[in-house]
């Protein structure tokens, strides 16, 4: 009866080893997705259309302040595009870059194909940042890339909605985000220009 006892008590402490043990591996597990999902992934990870069609990967920005910007021909912020540009101008050299991708999500304000919006920022605003083909910014349709910059459990910043056309996400020189900025938030604006000055420190 004795060894009987024994071997029961041996065989439930058996049991809780087990137990134990598979919970550190699930843990484990789980512990990796969330550094796969958060820490792990950054704007590097996306290829993108450019306006003419042709494969851009992001990881080729590597280094860089990356200004991400979507873009709409018709809407009433537009005048931004020259200030944007400016910008652009300005800064190109001192490591920063602007990607504009138009979108047509609000109120129908992009309805021109890609080779218009090219002609339309180039004629009308000068514009020389890459700009990129006509993607969806929110809702089901949303494009993987701004999954990416407006959900928190995939960039692990912050949950930030595109609001309006024009919206402005920064990131760092790993590739990864920073802050999103409103649609009406300028990139003369204080608060965008402390943001870009502060990642070239």
């Amino acid at each position: 009866m004795k060894n009987m006892k024994y071997k029961l008590l041996g065989i439930s402490f058996m049991l809780v080893l087990s137990f134990i043990g598979c919970n550190a591996k699930n843990n484990s597990k789980a512990s990796a997705s969330v550094m796969d999902a958060v820490g792990g992934k950054s704007v590097y990870d996306f290829t993108m259309k450019d306006i003419d069609g042709k494969d851009v990967s992001l990881s080729q920005y590597k280094g860089k302040i990356i200004v991400i910007v979507n873009t709409a021909s018709q809407c009433g912020l537009v005048g931004q595009l020259s200030e944007i540009e400016s910008f652009y101008k300005d800064y190109k050299n001192r490591g920063v870059v602007v990607l504009g991708f138009p979108a047509n999500n609000f109120l129908g304000q992009e309805p021109l194909g890609n080779a218009d919006i090219k002609a339309f920022c180039s004629k009308n605003y000068g514009v020389t940042f890459p700009l990129f083909s006509k993607i969806s910014v929110k809702g089901n349709d949303i494009n993987p890339l701004y999954k990416y910059l407006t959900s928190k459990s995939e960039n692990g910043v912050v949950d930030a909605p595109v609001k309006w056309n024009y919206q402005k996400f920064i990131i760092n020189k790993d590739g990864k985000l920073v802050t999103s900025l409103s649609p009406r938030t300028t990139v003369k604006d204080q608060e965008f220009l402390q943001t870009i000055e502060d990642l070239l420190k």
